[in-house]
């Protein structure tokens, strides 16, 4: 893991989880079926306000880093939130493996040339922030500490 860590640096994690799910929220709005980009379905609006609690974590991350400050309550929960959402990423990327798999159903029916690819790169974007996610998180216990509910006691001095 630690080999992991220094490949992929805590910079870089960052960087490179903000190009993925911009990405991905562009790739939702694309029909897989139909080669078109469905800009006025509401479900298509889910990921990109969901991915809000994601970047808005990345840059608390980015923020308690650079600033060498402990992690506090709201971060804490803004990562408890991120866990939920992880869990929907993972749907996200079972869902896009299912519609893949499930081509030879839609055998009769005319399937775009750019079905396998788009799809093999939306899986793959999609496999790619569920390992950056929880790279994030591993860095975020390394360089920024545990969730301690007596840090106040430890590390703040009350006549500063």
């Amino acid at each position: 893991m630690q080999y992991l860590y220094s490949i992929l640096s805590w910079k870089r994690c960052l960087i490179l989880s903000v190009g993925v799910l911009s990405s991905l929220i562009i790739l939702n709005f694309y029909g897989l079926y139909s080669n078109r980009f469905y800009l006025f379905k509401p479900d298509n609006y889910i990921f990109p306000i969901l991915s809000l609690l994601h970047f808005t974590f990345l840059y608390v991350f980015w923020f308690k880093i650079k600033e060498r400050e402990y992690p506090d309550p709201r971060m804490r929960n803004l990562e408890y939130a991120l866990y939920v959402i992880f869990v929907i990423y993972i749907f996200n990327t079972v869902k896009t493996v299912n519609t893949l798999i499930s081509s030879g159903e839609f055998a009769d029916h005319l399937i775009p040339a750019t079905f396998y690819p788009v799809g093999a790169v939306i899986i793959g974007l999609q496999l790619l922030l569920l390992i950056l996610t929880l790279l994030t998180f591993g860095h975020r216990k390394r360089l920024i500490g545990d969730y301690k509910t007596d840090y106040l006691d430890d590390h703040l001095e009350p006549w500063d």
